[in-house]
């Protein structure tokens, strides 16, 4: 890849989950609008699965670059030099990790709580520390944060998971204030259950219903806003949620995701004693 290509590449954030879920989508989707993809994750084999699966079917250009974020600071200068002479016109910062299940903070592994905050914290701050300079110089360029639904009030049982994605929300405002006048576009997107591997320990969100969408289904949906919509749920039955949610006294909220996350855990932890 040359400098000073009229095609501008998008780099997808994938953290450990790129083969799969909304970042395989979202992918997916700016391929099929033409723009060249350039994927970052963990797993060398998934990666490799994904983009040449994406250049077979779109036609587009593909690459990839193997980082485990959850190794901290040092994996970021060779994914500079990676992109140095790359002209990143998106980032999407898609990475996420979560508990196996929905559990009191202490019930998780304190091993577990570092790698979300450096995959979902950590990682997405310095992916923009890498790509926004570049686009500052050409003066254009979009960023995507994929914060969730669980940013806008506490989330007991989800707490440091929903904690990472409350600072990215706030993270991704401020960067559009600091930078939206100089032609970067900066997005929070915040997404309700999607039918992905990640919520995978309960078996109603395994399936598509009118609040749970496909991941392609969303992607097709959250692409459309990009551009047009600094803040957004990316999909309308989210949207609908979220309404939903922001009339919602914050006790009921509470009320609502306790009785959520109990039924999941209480769920995931029967079929782990049966298996």
């Amino acid at each position: 890849m040359r400098k000073g290509k009229t095609v501008c590449e998008c780099v997808l954030h994938l953290g450990q989950g790129g083969s799969d879920g909304i970042g395989k989508a979202y992918a997916e989707e700016l391929a099929r609008l033409g723009v060249n993809i350039i994927l970052l994750g963990r797993s060398i084999q998934k990666l490799q699965n994904v983009s040449e699966a994406i250049a077979a079917t779109y036609g587009v250009k593909t690459r990839i670059i193997v980082a485990d974020f959850n190794k901290g600071p040092e994996v970021f200068p060779s994914i500079k030099e990676a992109l140095v002479d790359v002209d990143v016109g998106i980032l999407v910062n898609n990475a996420g990790m979560f508990f196996d299940y929905p559990a009191c903070l202490t019930e998780v592994p304190e091993e577990k709580s570092l790698e979300i905050i450096n995959v979902n914290i950590a990682a997405a701050v310095m992916m923009v520390y890498v790509v926004l300079p570049g686009m500052l110089q050409r003066k254009r360029g979009a960023i995507i944060n994929v914060s969730s639904i669980t940013s806008w009030k506490p989330v007991p049982l989800m707490t440091v998971y929903a904690a990472s994605k409350a600072f990215l929300d706030s993270f991704t405002q401020a960067l559009h204030y600091e930078y939206s006048s100089q032609g970067i576009f900066i997005q929070s997107l915040n997404p309700g259950f999607v039918v992905t591997k990640m919520i995978s320990f309960a078996e109603i969100l395994r399936k598509k219903s009118l609040f749970v969408p496909l991941a392609r289904e969303y992607a097709h949906s959250a692409v459309r806003t990009i551009g047009v919509s600094l803040r957004t749920n990316g999909y309308w039955s989210h949207s609908i949620q979220m309404f939903i949610a922001r009339q919602m006294p914050e006790c009921f909220w509470i009320l609502a995701w306790i009785y959520i996350n109990k039924k999941c855990r209480a769920e995931y932890l029967s079929r782990e004693k049966r298996n």
